[in-house]
């Protein structure tokens, strides 16, 4: 169904949140469960729409799914009985994380035919580095009519450099190399946590991975993999959403669950925009009573500030004493939001990858549209802060990436309800989880 967020601004955030698990760890956690064919185990998975998408694709292909405790997110997969290599489901279309299936398929029986992934629309976010790595392994890749195919009488270890530190490709080269015969490298590979935590599982599932969370990876093929149990680090990207919501609405809350190393790039910039920030082992309180300094932000891989994060930043920066900058350097075209700032009376412009911010000092609440899963929080952050009410539409593409956002931020004192627009036939899914 097509829903709507609206929000009366002006309530300051209080109290304490958890955050659930990590979405860009569970969404290749569960394609790289067909590696096992058997069963695993996976706890704090977030109960969010593109899991929810996976799932289904997952038992589409052959898999058993249980649900054993929405609570804490512990879901049981089955993977003995997925007799295929072919993920052609139409449901492949609807997320950009479905391409995973590919490096496990191919890792599994040196073959995979998948329809290509759809998902946010902010640039073109090529495949081309994950084509390289699978013909390094001594795959023929081919794509037509939508689909990628990719074969191998069999797969080798291979040297690979990666021309840019992509998170895709880094995991799903992890995928196909994990039973290749050899060693292989990935220099250049990518260093963010959700990384770290992949080859983690497929570690706890018999791989042999080395240097995950530097720039070289060594990946030691073994014959044959197993299930496991396994639990997601929580969400470093929505830990962050809140951090910063809290900041914007000149709230007090306490961010728990979270794994505080994973944060430093966004503490470091909100105590340089001047607000209040105690971190513990597991948890981070953040409060603020003003607002915002100016700051200048450069996106940048991971340890650097995260793209996920320039979204909500910009938004508090609208209100900021002074001119802020942005500087994309991740994904072209994720300026798209701005637009909808403006209508709420922010002072932006953009040229080209460059977001120029002069502070305005508060933002009216309108209406206004998410273009993307990170630009939806970022305008229930403006909503929150805005002097009057805000409605966001298309938010289905938060729930592609935030467990239950509304319930959370409502138990915070936020004023956010959601309403429905109008029936269609959107959504078919079987609501597994």
């Amino acid at each position: 169904m097509n829903e709507k967020f609206v929000i009366t601004g002006g309530k300051p955030l209080s109290g304490t949140v958890s955050i659930s698990g990590a979405k860009n760890a569970a969404v290749a956690i569960l394609p790289a469960t067909i590696l096992a064919k058997g069963v695993c185990t996976i706890e704090n998975l977030p109960q969010i729409s593109d899991v929810r998408l996976l799932l289904n694709i997952l038992k589409e292909l052959g898999a058993k799914i249980e649900v054993i405790d929405t609570a804490s997110g512990s879901i049981r997969i089955d993977t003995s009985e997925v007799n295929t290599c072919h993920a052609t489901s139409q449901l492949m279309t609807r997320l950009r994380a479905s391409y995973y299936f590919v490096g496990a398929f191919l890792g599994l029986c040196n073959e995979a035919e998948a329809l290509l992934p759809g998902g946010c629309a902010i640039g073109k976010r090529p495949i081309d580095l994950h084509i390289k790595g699978f013909e390094a392994l001594g795959a023929k890749v081919e794509i037509e009519n939508a689909s990628l195919f990719a074969s191998a009488k069999e797969l080798n270890g291979a040297d690979i450099y990666l021309d840019q530190a992509s998170v895709g490709a880094t995991i799903n080269i992890m995928f196909a190399a994990c039973m290749a015969n050899g060693r292989t490298t990935i220099t250049n590979a990518a260093k963010e946590p959700h990384v770290v935590d992949v080859a983690n599982f497929l570690n706890r599932m018999g791989a042999n991975i080395r240097g995950a969370g530097t720039d070289t990876i060594r990946i030691r093929g073994v014959k044959k993999m197993h299930g496991c149990s396994y639990s997601v680090i929580p969400d470093q990207i929505e830990a962050g959403t809140f951090m910063l919501a809290a900041a914007a609405t000149k709230g007090d809350v306490i961010v728990q669950n979270l794994i505080p190393v994973h944060m430093e790039a966004l503490t470091t910039k909100l105590i340089e925009m001047g607000v209040g920030i105690v971190r513990g082992d597991d948890y981070i309180r953040v409060f603020n009573d003003r607002r915002p300094k100016a700051v200048n932000i450069k996106t940048l891989v991971y340890p650097g500030y995260p793209t996920d994060l320039q979204q909500p930043a910009c938004v508090f920066l609208s209100i900021a004493e002074g001119t802020s900058t942005i500087l994309e350097t991740i994904f072209e075209s994720r300026f798209k939001y701005v637009e909808e700032l403006r209508k709420m009376g922010a002072n932006i412009t953009v040229t080209d990858r460059l977001a120029t911010i002069k502070g305005v000092p508060q933002l009216k609440g309108t209406s206004v549209r998410a273009t993307d899963l990170r630009a939806g929080a970022a305008l229930i952050i403006a909503g929150l802060m805005a002097e009057g009410e805000t409605q966001i539409y298309d938010i289905g593409y938060i729930d592609r990436g935030y467990d239950h956002i509304e319930d959370k931020l409502l138990a915070l004192g936020a004023d956010i309800r959601r309403t429905k627009v109008e029936d269609n036939e959107d959504d078919h899914l079987e609501y597994i989880y």
